[in-house]
């Protein structure tokens, strides 16, 4: 009867020996197949948020602010006129205007070639078509100030409401392939994690398994496979992970804050025009009350209609904020002179390119508040080459490693299989 015992086992042994050696390598291209889906899958999301989504945010941000220095500039051309001692001014102007101008165009363009919203970007097309039409005929013909009314009502009222969406849809768009990306990312995690874990535990299983069943030390091709899986287990949750918080860094660190400073950067210049449109107007006092409510956002005294919370301050930097304080004392003096009746003084405080005047003032807030968003934008840009980095070879090295692992566990019974031949 022992002697029967004995050669069921011996008769058991090789398909059980089969069997585990079958189921290992069955997990380790499970693993295999797994791994390289997910990584490529990552890959692409990184690079649908760094060659699309984030570019096609931060060009519609672009438009918005571009678009709201467009009609600053006009204002400040209408000013100048056919003053000699303002030509300097004017020539100043003019140049930001066609400068502003070939920039909306090119952003227009861009959007145009991407999923943005294709009927938005036609009407703001078509609607600056109008728009640089009565800017022409405000600079050139008599009834100045009708054409002018006309041109800014059209930018504000239906212009800058598109661009407003398509910089929101763009936003928009950026937020959903940061959400669609973090659910890929878990779901491969999970699905790799429960793969890896079946793959060191089968072959733990054999290597216990067969230390029983020969009465041998532990196996050391199944030691250099089990370590292997290990390791690549644990470099590809560290992977996943690593690239995922270099990428929601370079986020909220980089890019979000360039986006918000985009938009205090056009509400700048937007009030800064406001000064301008009270003397071209003749003094009415909505261009007063909206530089007042758009100056109370950009401090972060008041709610603003924006994403860019906190004021300059916060997003900015205090030397920003000290230097949109000097624009606003100078804002104040044009408008008292304007008030009293002193319209030239009013104009020439307005227009003029020297230190103290509004256009040099605004110029230096700008520059200041300029230096911090593109500080912002290339910290994205670093974040990105690192998460891009961080996955070089996601997609080789589990092929690799896995094939050595495949290649081990044959070797490991190939020996005891040869016992029962």
């Amino acid at each position: 009867m022992p002697v029967n015992v004995e050669a069921v086992f011996r008769s058991e042994t090789p398909a059980r020996l089969r069997l585990w050696a079958v189921l290992a390598a069955g997990a380790a291209a499970a693993l295999l197949l797994a791994l390289t889906l997910v990584m490529a899958g990552v890959r692409e999301q990184v690079r649908v948020i760094g060659l699309q989504a984030a570019p096609q945010a931060a060009t519609a941000a672009d438009l918005y602010f571009a678009l709201s220095d467009l009609d600053a500039q006009v204002t400040r051309i209408l000013l100048a006129g056919d003053s000699d001692e303002l030509a300097g001014s004017r020539v100043d102007a003019l140049g930001i205007y066609r400068d502003r101008g070939y920039q909306v165009d090119h952003d227009l363009r861009l959007l145009l070639t991407t999923d943005a919203e294709p009927a938005v970007v036609l009407r703001v097309m078509d609607g600056l078509t109008v728009y640089r039409q009565r800017v022409g005929q405000a600079l050139t013909a008599p009834d100045s100030l009708g054409y002018w009314t006309q041109a800014t009502n059209l930018l504000h009222l239906r212009i800058l409401p598109d661009a407003a969406r398509l910089r929101e849809a763009s936003t928009g768009r950026l937020d959903a392939a940061y959400r669609a990306k973090a659910a890929y990312e878990s779901a491969g995690s999970a699905v790799v994690i429960v793969l890896g874990g079946a793959l060191v535990g089968l072959l733990i299983q054999l290597q216990i398994w067969m230390a029983r069943r020969f009465r041998r030390n532990w196996n050391p091709a199944l030691v250099v496979a089990t370590g292997l899986s290990v390791l690549l287990l644990a470099a590809a949750v560290l992977v996943l992970q690593l690239q995922s918080r270099q990428l929601a860094d370079g986020r909220d660190d980089g890019l979000g804050p360039y986006l918000a400073l985009s938009e205090l950067r056009a509400l700048g210049y937007d009030a800064a025009a406001d000064t301008g449109r009270y003397l071209v107007s003749g003094n009415l006092s909505y261009y007063r009350d909206d530089f007042t409510g758009k100056a109370a956002c950009l401090t972060g005294e008041a709610p603003c209609d924006t994403s860019a919370t906190g004021g300059l301050s916060r997003l900015a930097g205090a030397e920003a904020a000290v230097r949109w304080a000097g624009y606003q004392r100078v804002h104040l003096r044009i408008l008292n002179l304007a008030d009293a009746g002193r319209a030239d003084e009013a104009t020439r405080l307005l227009t003029g390119i020297r230190r103290g005047d509004a256009a040099f003032d605004f110029a230096w807030f700008d520059a200041s508040v300029a230096e911090v968003a593109g500080e912002r934008e290339q910290d994205f840009a670093r974040a990105l080459r690192a998460a891009e980095t961080t996955m070089t070879g996601s997609t080789v090295l589990p092929g690799a490693i896995l094939t050595v692992v495949v290649a081990l566990i044959p070797m490991a019974v190939r020996r005891r299989l040869a016992e029962y031949r």
